[in-house]
């Protein structure tokens, strides 16, 4: 294909992502109603008739993941056979934890295992049943599952990007399958289109969850309102702050907030372990990988007609379906001199790893305060955590460089995103404009503010999430695909 039709190409996917997006922004700011009956109507029907649908596939996801690693094919480079890695480990593995699960650890990390533990599946709240399951759910809700749905699309993307010198698209993942003349034409478009879509209101969603949690934080802390114009003053700061970074480019600005939030993670980490509950927290932690271990198989297959599982489990399943495009494309694009091996064991394993760790301490510290202030915290999932560590010695100042850890999560999210989305709309460019890396940064904060202050915010997520569930399909197909050429290679 000639560089000008790969420009128009690119110029038509980019333009027509932005109509859509568009249009879906003023179908919510303008018919509100309209839009959110259809948003839940469409992801109420997927819940409640493929709910086993995604419970098979994301168990496809790591099964996969495994065996690849562990297959003859582990040894095969995402590059040249010469290829060294691009980044050290550390700064990989900060890069791609930051990307794909940021905000929402910090967001879910004390709120998700109390609402487990006041709210037990067929168990009495408040007991150490109770416990036990609100540890091993949230572990299972954050743990292989989520990263091996990553693996699966970045190891796709990253192995035609580096190994067969394809552009870095959604649409690269099916010229093994289908032929490229095919993946650059209508169904590649079609199929990068959905997948810029569904990073911008995915993100969007995130930017407009983590404002308000970011301005809670500031009322709990320092009593500054919770006003409009207070979540304003916050997106429009965080933005210029994104845009920098996105702007600086992935060696500098997004690499360095990505050390700086691990950093501050682990600070954060080894202040809980101290000041909380030491050996209830490693109880609970060593207890709760076992339960997982033990019942990964039957959880990973477990639906009943209770609603708690289409409000928890198949609702993060598809949620996390929702972010594989975006985060997918980032991993890749920071993957390239890895083997196969080495990047199924830092995708998986170790964010995996991280995650346990982070909920046993902070989700240990919150039902060791009680059922009483367990109940009152989760009363508002965005003050959960700071309600918590206001039972702890030093809890302030835990809080304080939470807050801190938002903004840096928020920013790294954010300026991932943007890059990813120049990626997308340049044809699979490494390194997008600064326009494009501009423009896309501004409709995102522009639509987090929009649907923040019309009351938005949930109708996107749920639009997001059912617009994703294409993805599934992609994403299984992307499991053909890898192995085909890897077949191929590999005679």
């Amino acid at each position: 294909m000639s560089s000008k039709s790969q420009l128009t190409k690119s110029n038509q996917v980019f333009y027509i992502s932005l109509l859509i997006t568009l249009g879906i922004v003023l179908w919510g700011l303008f018919l509100p109603d309209s839009f959110g009956n259809t948003a839940n109507s469409l992801f109420n029907f997927l819940v409640g008739n493929f709910g086993w649908f995604y419970l098979i596939t994301m168990a496809i996801f790591v099964v996969f993941s495994i065996w690849i690693a562990l297959s003859k094919y582990g040894k095969i480079r995402l590059g040249p056979d010469d290829e060294q890695p691009e980044y050290s480990t550390i700064s990989w593995f900060a890069m791609l934890f930051s990307a794909g699960m940021g905000v929402g650890l910090v967001f879910w990390g004390v709120a998700e295992p109390l609402n487990h533990f006041v709210n037990p599946l067929e168990l009495t709240a408040g007991s150490t049943a109770a416990a036990e399951f609100a540890i091993r759910k949230s572990f299972f809700h954050w743990g292989l599952h989520p990263w091996a749905n990553y693996a699966v699309l970045a190891l796709a993307l990253a192995y035609m990007q580096f190994r067969k010198n394809k552009p870095g698209l959604i649409s690269s993942i099916f010229i093994p399958l289908i032929g490229e003349e095919r993946a650059r034409g209508s169904i590649g478009k079609v199929i990068d289109i959905l997948a810029i879509f569904a990073t911008v209101a995915g993100v969007a969603t995130s930017l407009g969850m983590a404002t308000l949690q970011l301005t809670s934080g500031l009322n709990f802390l320092f009593t500054v309102p919770e006003t409009n114009p207070v979540r304003l003053v916050v997106i429009v700061v965080v933005t210029l702050l994104f845009m920098v970074s996105a702007i600086t480019g992935l060696d500098k600005g997004i690499k360095f907030l990505s050390n700086l939030n691990i950093t501050l993670c682990g600070i954060l980490m080894v202040l809980g372990l101290i000041i909380g509950p030491t050996i209830l927290i490693i109880n609970n932690l060593t207890n709760g990988i076992g339960t997982y271990l033990t019942l990964i198989i039957s959880d990973s297959f477990r639906i009943t007609s209770e609603p708690w599982y289409g409000w928890w489990t198949i609702f993060y399943w598809a949620w996390w379906i929702a972010w594989a495009p975006f985060v997918g494309t980032f991993i890749a694009r920071i993957s390239k001199g890895r083997t196969i091996k080495e990047f199924i064991g830092g995708v998986l394993l170790a964010p995996a790893l991280a995650s346990f760790a982070w909920f046993a301490i902070f989700g240990t510290m919150g039902m060791n305060t009680g059922l009483t202030v367990a109940t009152e915290a989760i009363k508002s999932t965005s003050t959960a955590f700071f309600v918590v560590m206001g039972n702890y010695p030093i809890g302030s100042i835990i809080s304080v460089i939470t807050v801190i850890l938002l903004s840096t999560f928020f920013v790294t999210s954010a300026d991932s995103a943007t890059f990813v989305l120049g990626m997308m709309s340049s044809n699979g460019n490494l390194n997008p404009s600064n326009q494009k890396k501009v423009i896309w940064g501004l409709l995102q904060s522009g639509l987090a503010i929009t649907l923040m202050l019309t009351g938005g915010i949930e109708m996107l997520q749920t639009a997001s999430i059912a617009a994703a569930f294409p993805f599934a399909f992609v994403m299984l197909l992307a499991i053909l695909s890898i192995v085909k050429a890897l077949r191929q290679e590999v005679c």
